[in-house]
């Protein structure tokens, strides 16, 4: 039977990342101060990294308390520690290859959780941003370096049409992010959602609203079965 810790307030599985090659990751948003630092002390002493989503500027201050060596990406609310694997620079090193797009700047902050959560996973990344369908030349000036990836991840709100666009260009995955970013009638992301699971493009999945974490998983996965095939 499977491992975990108990904490009472959180049950640590300890054995994830033996049965499907990614440990625990920890969703801060909404989590008590003593259960979060908690969590964090008790993953840290299990294996020295911690991964953590949503995380607040408040959230990092009494981690770093405790835990010194915590890392926080403001954009992202990326909470993290990393004291024993090397760690991942902007996409430079790390294995195979997967694009990260954005329909505007506004995306970014889910794009960079998406983008985060990729390398901390192993892989590397390469970020175009700003690249929306209201200056299609922007994305076909970069339609080239995108068909290199492994998978492409497209990060929109408004319509998010640009996974369409996008899914039309290359030969490889692409997984659909809509973002709650836009005007009344975008209706939190929903219109971007209904856009992108409605899209006549082949080979377009797509996550939930603002779920960066989820299409970052996806595509590592993708991304090692694309690098072991090659092998």
């Amino acid at each position: 039977m499977d491992k975990y810790d108990e904490l009472q307030y959180a049950k640590l599985d300890t054995d994830r990342e033996k049965r499907t090659g990614f440990p625990e990751v920890v969703f801060c948003e909404g989590k008590p101060d003593e259960y979060l630092i908690g969590i964090y002390k008790k993953l840290l002493e299990n294996d020295g990294q911690i991964f953590g989503t949503r995380a607040s500027e408040h959230q990092y201050e009494i981690i770093k308390e405790v835990i010194p060596d915590v890392q926080y990406n403001k954009v992202s609310r990326i909470l993290k520690v990393d004291t024993h694997i090397k760690p991942i620079k902007q996409g430079v090193d790390g294995i195979g290859l997967i694009a990260v797009c954005t329909g505007g700047t506004a995306d970014i902050p889910v794009a960079e959780e998406a983008a985060e959560t990729a390398e901390y996973f192993g892989g590397r990344v390469r970020r175009i941003y700003d690249v929306g369908v209201s200056g299609i030349h922007r994305v076909l000036s970069k339609a080239d370096e995108i068909r290199e990836a492994n998978c492409v991840i497209v990060v929109a709100g408004m319509e998010g049409a640009l996974a369409s666009v996008i899914g039309g260009l290359v030969s490889n995955p692409v997984i659909a992010v809509p973002t709650s970013v836009g005007y009344g009638a975008s209706m939190g992301g929903l219109s971007a959602l209904l856009t992108m699971i409605n899209s006549c493009a082949n080979g377009i999945t797509v996550v939930n609203i603002d779920n960066g974490y989820g299409a970052g998983y996806v595509a590592t996965q993708i991304n090692r079965l694309a690098e072991r095939c090659d092998k």
